[in-house]
């Protein structure tokens, strides 16, 4: 059963030692103290943090930002419990969480194109893609992205 709560300092801690490989070492974030002196990140008064547990174990994160017209979601999952299907729960668990603190506004996210695990995780847990990729910059650098709603 997974369980989440608003996300603690400790956890910001924790989870900015998170170390992905290969590809996925794009998704390696900064440590939190480069985060809190550049206000961004975890440091971000407008993001909204929860963490999601497993027993006691910290499987992942996500971020609700709440935009005009819908809510932007993030997500992370700890790379020592990737390919679990905690992905696909934390997103559907998310959706959940969006349409009860921000009611009647969809829910989207982005996706780089070339993560298809990620994209297969998504749909498993209600999103689709949206329209055609758009090339973005982001602080990790260019990339092509899905756009991914759901209702």
């Amino acid at each position: 059963m997974l369980a989440f709560h608003k996300t603690t300092e400790a956890e910001k801690h924790a989870i900015c030692g998170w170390r992905y490989d290969g590809d996925y070492a794009i998704y390696n974030i900064p440590p939190y103290e480069e985060q809190i002196r550049t206000h961004r990140g975890f440091a971000n008064p407008k993001n909204s943090y929860y963490s999601f547990l497993d027993g006691d174990r910290l499987v992942g994160y996500i971020n609700l930002k709440e935009e005009e017209a819908a809510v932007r979601f993030g997500i992370g999952v700890n790379p020592a419990f990737c390919d679990r299907g905690y992905g696909q729960r934390i997103a559907g668990k998310a959706r959940e969480l969006s349409h009860r603190l921000y009611p009647g506004k969809p829910v989207y996210l982005e996706v780089r194109t070339w993560n298809l695990r990620a994209v297969r995780c998504y749909e498993k847990a209600g999103f689709h893609i949206a329209g055609e990729p758009v090339q973005r910059t982001t602080p990790i650098g260019e990339g092509l992205f899905f756009r991914m709603t759901a209702e």
